[in-house]
């Protein structure tokens, strides 16, 4: 048996690699994306911005995100260390800020729709930014609902959390797409 472990042990740091770089190469797409997104408000609106644009909600959902942001990076150290209610506490509480941010952009989605609704220009770049991103949260929880309920079985070990982390690099990546959005919806006028 102990012949076997060293191939055993390359085996898996190979396939962790692989699965690491398989998410880096998926990020980066996703960033692409972003890019597109961001890049053609400034080509179709430049920088004019409705002042009616909720600012103070914008903020607050962005507060909320970063927070969510935190407590992500907590679940994922908690399950590196097999800190199994570390892991749970603080994945659950993702999950709450991710609902949270949600419900934040549904309240601004209904404001904005009587101030610049889709068919306006400012309207279709804030729709469609909110709306892939919102999309991008929204999977994000269901990645994070299904680590949390794998995780509660313990599943996630000391040095076996991949689960946990690829998810959690997803949410960050999310988290950073926003910060761009936030700014570039929000702020620049």
């Amino acid at each position: 048996m102990a012949v076997h472990a060293p191939a055993e042990a390359r085996r898996h740091v190979s396939r962790l690699a692989i699965n690491r770089l398989g998410l880096w190469l998926f990020l980066l797409s996703e960033g692409f994306l972003f890019a597109a997104i961001i890049s053609s408000r400034y080509y179709l609106q430049g920088l004019n911005r409705p002042e009616t644009l909720n600012q103070v909600l914008g903020l607050g959902i962005t507060i909320v995100l970063i927070a969510s942001s935190l407590s992500a990076y907590r679940a994922e150290t908690s399950a590196a260390h097999g800190d199994q209610k570390g892991f749970s506490r603080n994945t659950l509480a993702t999950i709450i800020f991710g609902a949270l941010f949600l419900v934040g952009v549904s309240i601004e989605w209904r404001e904005a729709f009587h101030q610049f609704p889709p068919y306006t220009g400012f309207g279709t770049i804030f729709f469609t930014m909110t709306g892939i991103h919102a999309f991008h949260v929204l999977t994000g929880l269901l990645a994070l609902g299904v680590v949390f309920f794998l995780g509660r079985d313990g599943r996630f070990t000391k040095g076996a959390s991949w689960g946990v982390e690829g998810t959690v690099k997803y949410w960050h990546f999310v988290d950073v797409a926003w910060v761009f959005i936030y700014p570039t919806l929000y702020l620049v006028n």
